[in-house]
C-alpha cells in the first residue's frame, strides 16, 4: 500500500494502515521507519509510505532483499535530511499564504466575535498581574528611590514602542500566530521555529510558576494556611511531595473556559479584570491618604542619599530595566488578531490602549508606595503589605484578594495565547497537525488548550 501526502498537506502526516488478516497493527509499524523514502515533486517534499502487505514481514518470512531495500532507502532518506532541513530553514512564508492555504489546515475558522474593548480588557488581564506588587517595592529600594514612578513611566514608553510594531504586524497579518508567524515571513522558517518554541516554553514555565503560587494569595487574602489545601505524599521527596489540588482544579475550569468559547473568556476576562483593578484603586487612594509627601525626598536614614533621584539616572533606568517585565502581557492580544472583528481598527485600540492604562496604573501605584514609606525602609519582598502593616493590617488581606484577582487573568490571558501560538505553528508542519485543529462548534484550539494545560499542571 502506498500512502502519499501533496505538498499542500502535513509532510509529517501519516496515514494509518487498517488491520490486517491478523489484526497485528503493531507489528507493521515497528518497522515503519525503515520503510520510508521521499521524493521531491515541483520543489515540495512528498512523503510516500509503502508498507509490508502482512505481519508476516516480522515473522521471517517476508523476503530478506525486500527487507534490506526497504533499509537501504530509509538510510538515503535520512542521509538527506542536513540538505532538506537547510533547504527549508531559510524559507519564508507569505501573508496571502498564511491567510489562506496555511490558515486552512485548522479545518474550522476561529469566529470574530471581539472588539476593540476586549481587547483592552484582554491586554490588561495579562500585563497587571501578581508581580507589580513586588517588583515595584524591589526596584525602589534597589534602585531608582522615589523616582521610581520615572522609571516606570520610561519602561511603558519602551512597551509602548515595541505594541506599535506587533500593532503593525497584526494589522497586515491577522492570524493567531503573533510573533511566530511574523518571523516566518520575515526571516524565516527556522527563526520562526526558535521563536515558536521559547514562547511556548515561556508560557507553560510561567503559568506553571504563576498558578503555584494562586494558593498563597487566596490563602493570605481569607487569612487562613494553606496547608489545609494540600496533602503529603511520603514516596516522595522533600520539596516536592506537597500536592495542592486547589490551583490545579483552578486552571482546569480556566480551560474548560477558554475552551468553550473566546467570547465567553473575554467576558470572564473583563469581570475579573475590573475586579482587579477595583482593588489596585483602593490600594492607590489608601497610599495617598495614608501617604507623607515628605517620603519622596527624605531617606529613613539620614545617611543615605536623599532627593527623588538618590541613585541618579542610572538608577532610574536599570529601575526601569527591571519593571519593564512587568509590561509583559500584551503580546498575548496579537494572537487574537484572527479573532478580532476589525483587524485595522479595534487591534491598534486594544494593544496600545491597554499599554497606556497600565503605565497610568503603575506609575500611580509606584507614587502610592513611595509615600508611604522612605524609599530605603521598603520591604522588597512585600512593599505594599508591609508598608500598610503597621497602619490598617485589613489592607494587606485586600491587597491578597487582588492579587489573586491578577493572578486568575494573567493566567485566563496567557493560556488563550500559548494555545493559539501552538495552533498556528501546528499549522506551518513545525509540530504535528493535531494541535492546529479547531474546534467546530466553539471555533477554539481545544487540542492545543488541552495538551499545553496538562503539562502547566505537571510541571508546577
Amino acid at each position: 500500500m502506498r500512502v502519499a501526502a501533496s505538498a499542500t498537506q502535513n509532510p509529517f502526516f501519516f496515514v494509518y494502515p487498517k488491520p490486517d488478516e491478523n489484526g497485528k497493527i503493531l507489528k507493521r509499524w515497528l518497522l515503519f521507519p525503515f520503510n520510508l523514502h521521499y521524493k521531491f515533486i515541483n520543489g515540495a517534499i512528498t512523503l510516500h509510505t509503502p508498507l509490508p502487505s502482512s505481519s508476516l514481514f516480522l515473522m521471517g518470512t517476508h523476503s530478506s532483499s525486500s527487507s534490506f531495500s526497504a533499509l537501504q532507502s530509509y538510510l538515503q532518506a535520512l542521509a538527506q535530511t542536513p540538505r532538506r532541513l537547510a533547504s527549508r530553514a531559510p524559507s519564508v512564508s507569505s501573508s496571502y499564504e498564511e491567510l489562506s492555504r496555511v490558515k486552512a489546515r485548522s479545518g474550522s475558522d476561529m469566529q470574530r466575535t471581539l472588539r476593540w474593548f476586549d481587547l483592552v480588557g484582554l491586554g490588561i488581564g495579562g500585563m497587571v498581574g501578581a508581580g507589580v506588587f513586588v517588583t515595584t517595592g524591589r526596584a525602589s529600594r534597589l534602585y531608582a528611590g522615589p523616582a521610581i514612578v520615572v522609571s516606570y513611566a520610561i519602561a511603558g514608553l519602551c512597551a509602548l514602542l515595541s505594541a506599535f510594531c506587533y500593532t503593525e504586524f497584526a494589522v497586515h497579518i491577522p492570524v493567531a500566530g503573533g510573533a511566530f508567524s511574523y518571523l516566518r515571513i520575515t526571516f524565516g522558517e527556522f527563526a520562526a521555529f526558535l521563536t515558536g518554541a521559547n514562547l511556548i516554553t515561556e508560557y507553560v514555565m510561567s503559568n506553571a510558576a504563576v498558578s503555584r503560587g494562586l494558593t498563597s494569595y487566596m490563602g493570605a487574602a481569607m487569612g487562613v494556611s494553606t496547608t489545609k489545601w494540600r496533602f503529603i505524599l511520603p514516596l516522595l521527596p522533600n520539596g516536592f511531595n506537597e500536592i495542592d489540588l486547589v490551583a490545579p482544579a483552578i486552571v482546569l475550569i480556566l480551560t474548560l473556559i477558554i475552551c468553550y468559547s473566546t467570547r465567553e473568556s473575554s467576558v470572564v476576562n473583563m469581570i475579573l479584570t475590573t475586579l482587579h483593578i477595583l482593588f489596585i484603586a483602593f490600594v492607590i487612594l489608601m497610599g495617598l491618604w495614608k501617604g507623607d509627601w515628605n517620603n519622596f525626598t527624605h531617606p529613613g536614614n539620614p545617611q543615605h542619599p536623599s532627593g527623588f533621584f538618590p541613585y541618579g539616572a542610572s538608577g532610574v533606568f536599570n529601575g526601569a530595566a527591571m519593571v519593564y517585565l512587568s509590561y509583559i502581557g500584551y503580546d498575548a492580544v496579537s494572537t487574537m488578531a484572527e479573532e478580532v472583528r476589525d483587524p485595522v481598527k479595534d487591534i491598534p485600540i486594544g494593544v496600545s490602549g491597554s499599554v497606556i492604562i497600565v503605565t497610568i496604573l503603575y506609575c500611580l501605584m509606584a507614587a502610592s508606595m513611595s509615600m508611604l514609606l522612605p524609599y530605603d525602609m521598603i520591604d522588597v519582598e512585600a512593599p505594599f503589605s508591609a508598608a500598610f502593616s503597621g497602619r490598617s493590617e485589613w489592607v494587606a488581606r485586600v491587597i491578597g484578594v487582588g492579587a489573586s484577582f491578577g493572578i486568575l487573568t494573567s493566567l485566563l490571558v496567557a493560556m488563550l495565547g500559548q494555545a493559539r501560538y501552538m495552533c498556528v505553528i501546528g499549522r506551518s508542519n513545525v509540530v504535528p497537525a493535531w494541535f492546529a485543529r479547531v474546534h467546530p462548534k466553539t471555533s477554539t484550539p481545544v487540542n492545543a488548550s488541552a495538551f499545553l494545560v496538562t503539562w502547566q499542571i505537571l510541571l508546577r
